[in-house]
């Protein structure tokens, strides 16, 4: 579930690390699922996530923060610096342009 607090919006990521390629493949249960590359290795996974977003949503690094769940799979990540409505946007559309790639 996403939800502002204090000017940043809250999202739910669960991180499938290890996998080909960085990528969101849906959501469920009002998480987002995020495939990352990375291993959950000395906060390999969360620095890709982070990264990951951040180039996703057009925002610096400095803009995104784990803040719960890091060293758990689901997470709560707080963007700085977009409405909900606009990170659901982008969420979306990454979502969308995977899935069209898709065979």
């Amino acid at each position: 579930m996403e939800k502002e607090q204090g000017g940043g919006t809250d999202i739910r990521v669960k991180v499938l690390p290890r996998s080909s390629k960085n990528q969101i493949i849906g959501k469920e249960e009002g998480a987002y699922r995020v495939k990352l590359t990375s291993a959950p290795v000395d906060g390999q996974a969360n620095r890709a996530l982070i990264k990951y977003l951040a180039k996703t949503l057009g925002l610096p690094k400095r803009n995104v923060d784990i803040i719960s769940g890091e060293r758990s799979r689901t997470k709560r990540v707080r963007i700085q610096g977009l409405s909900t409505e606009d990170v659901n946007r982008q969420l979306e559309e990454a979502m969308g342009s995977h899935r069209n790639c898709l065979p």
